[in-house]
This record gives structure tokens, C-alpha cells and sequence, in this order.
């Protein structure tokens, strides 16, 4: 069964629209943790507009599944990850003004600073994951890199998928495969929803671990989020 880490970015946004701490963010991780959900995703990004720096120190003595924090490692992230030593950092390639994320990292021409950056997460236990695109090249130059895993950005699956083109599964499969055989554990994310996430799960081998946020938190403003997570977590057995 692949880990539902549920990115609770959204709730900060919600709350900052605001002022003030309604809704609470350390009170929804938890909540979501009793729910049933294996994780905790964050994904601060430097001009705080979402998740704050606080909130990622608030929430480590919080979360008591698997806290990942996202993020470009620039001094400021690595500084704060290496504090906080969460169970997994996830390296994302972020432009400083990208609304969201919107591509993997190229392995290749950025070995060289990734190799660094990820040898000093883990010599301070902290396991490590790099984004990537469904792209069998970049999957062996994160091997080259030293990383536990790579998390594979599921955008274009999304998108095709629900125009009906089931297809477009085939490059995530085959990059698993290979991550797999490398000895790279495969974690995804990005657009999976209720929808699509049964027959992604199905369809890609050795499935360590999802994040999902946006989706998720919709889907709530219909069912409920204890509704919610307990259908992720029943699509992916």
C-alpha cells in the first residue's frame, strides 16, 4: 500500500487570506494524522505565502507519521530543514514568483549542486527525494545524484487522463520500472485527485508514497476530510 501524505499548503492559504490562525494549521496536520493519513507534506516557499517557516518548526513535534518538507534548497530551506530534520526532504526546482510547481529537476545538468546538497541531508539521517519529470534520462541521472528516492510529477498524467487518454500512464510506469531496478524508492505527486488515483496506483510499480493537497482539500469541501482520506487510503490498497 502506497502512503497518503496529505499537503496541508492550503490550509495556510485559507488562513493568511484571513488574518489571524482560523483555520489552524498544526490542528488540521493532526487531525488528518488521526484520520488515518501516513503524512504530512509542507512545501514553504520564500515569500511565506502560504506555509510560513514557523509553521514547518511548529509542526515537527506535531506530526507523528512521516513529515516531508518540499522545497527549493536555497540557504534559507536547507538551513531550516537541517534544524527541523524531518523524516524526508523533497528537492523541487521552484522558480521564486511559480504559483505552483511546474517541472522536475534535470539530474544531468545540475548533478553536480545536488550531490552536494543531498549528501548533507543525509548525513543528518534525513531521507531525500528529488522531483523529477517522467523522463527514463533524468530518472538515471538521479541515481547518479545519491538520492533515496524520486518523486515523479504528475501533472500530464492528470490532464490526459481526464480527457480520457489512459495512455499517458505509459512514461510514469516505465520511469518506475527503472527507478525500481536502480533501487530508487518512487514517490508521486501533483493533480492526483479521487479521480485518477486508483489507476495510477495500479499501474505504477513499487508506489512508496503520494502527496496530495489541492485535490484533496476540494474534495473535502464536498465530503469531508475524514470522508476523504479514508477513500485515498481505500484506492490505494
Amino acid at each position: 500500500m502506497a502512503k497518503l501524505s496529505v499537503n496541508v499548503n492550503k490550509i495556510a492559504t485559507l488562513r493568511n487570506s484571513r488574518g489571524g490562525d482560523v483555520p489552524n494549521v498544526v490542528q488540521f496536520a493532526k487531525d488528518v494524522q488521526n484520520f488515518g493519513a501516513e503524512g504530512v507534506t509542507i512545501h514553504p516557499r520564500p515569500d511565506e505565502r502560504h506555509i510560513r517557516y514557523k509553521d514547518a518548526y511548529d509542526l515537527k513535534s506535531e506530526v507523528f507519521t512521516e513529515y516531508n518538507i518540499e522545497g527549493n534548497p536555497i540557504p534559507k530551506f536547507v538551513d531550516m530543514v537541517l534544524e527541523i530534520k524531518p523524516t524526508q526532504v523533497t528537492l523541487v526546482p521552484d522558480a521564486v514568483d511559480a504559483i505552483t510547481s511546474n517541472a522536475g529537476w534535470d539530474t544531468i545538468k545540475h548533478k553536480e549542486f545536488l550531490v552536494e546538497i543531498i549528501k548533507e541531508f543525509k548525513s543528518n539521517g534525513i531521507r531525500t527525494s528529488i522531483f523529477v519529470d517522467p523522463d527514463v534520462k533524468q530518472i538515471e541521472g538521479a541515481k547518479e545524484t545519491g538520492t533515496d528516492r524520486v518523486e515523479l510529477y504528475t501533472e500530464a498524467f492528470a490532464h490526459y487522463y481526464s480527457l480520457g487518454n489512459k495512455d499517458a500512464i505509459k512514461p510514469y510506469a516505465e520511469c518506475a520500472d527503472l527507478a525500481n531496478e536502480l533501487g530508487l524508492g518512487v514517490n508521486a505527486g501533483h493533480d492526483l485527485s479521487l479521480e485518477n488515483i486508483k489507476f495510477f496506483k495500479e499501474n505504477i510499480p513499487g508506489l512508496l508514497e503520494v502527496s496530495i493537497g489541492h485535490a484533496l482539500i476540494a474534495e473535502s469541501l464536498y465530503m469531508g476530510v475524514e470522508k476523504v482520506i479514508n477513500k485515498y487510503l481505500e484506492k490505494l490498497k
